[in-house]
């Protein structure tokens, strides 16, 4: 790591490289999400074919992966804003992080019911 940087491969590093990649993973689904919601203009009928595919168990799998790249994404984005912004933010950046990291869990226990529900009555009957 190059002299005078802040996190030289600790929990900042981290939480800077997981911020890239679930923005990434976000754009992606957004990018898909448009192109299957002009399909409805395209094809009625592979529309139709898409909503069902999104009806899969694997589908909500995926779904609780996109809760918990936007939730991560929206605590880590706040963390960094409070870094940039607050005059001691700096200083209190591991910690921040630690308290967004809980929160993030904290949430995504709370998300596991409301999003998987569906795909665990298809895998396994009510």
């Amino acid at each position: 790591m190059p002299a005078g940087t802040l996190y030289r491969g600790r929990e900042g590093m981290w939480s800077w490289v997981a911020h890239r990649v679930t923005g990434v993973l976000i754009f992606f689904f957004l990018f898909v999400h448009v192109l299957d919601t002009a399909l409805v203009r395209v094809s009625p009928e592979a529309y139709d074919d898409a909503i069902d595919l999104y009806k899969s168990p694997l589908v909500g799998f995926m779904e609780y992966g996109l809760v918990a790249a936007v939730l991560f994404h929206a605590l880590n984005g706040l963390r960094v804003v409070a870094v940039d912004f607050w005059q001691r933010g700096a200083r209190y950046q591991r910690q921040m992080l630690w308290v967004a990291v809980g929160l993030w869990a904290l949430l995504m226990a709370g998300a596991a019911y409301p999003v998987l529900n569906h795909a665990f009555r298809e895998l396994f009957g009510s």
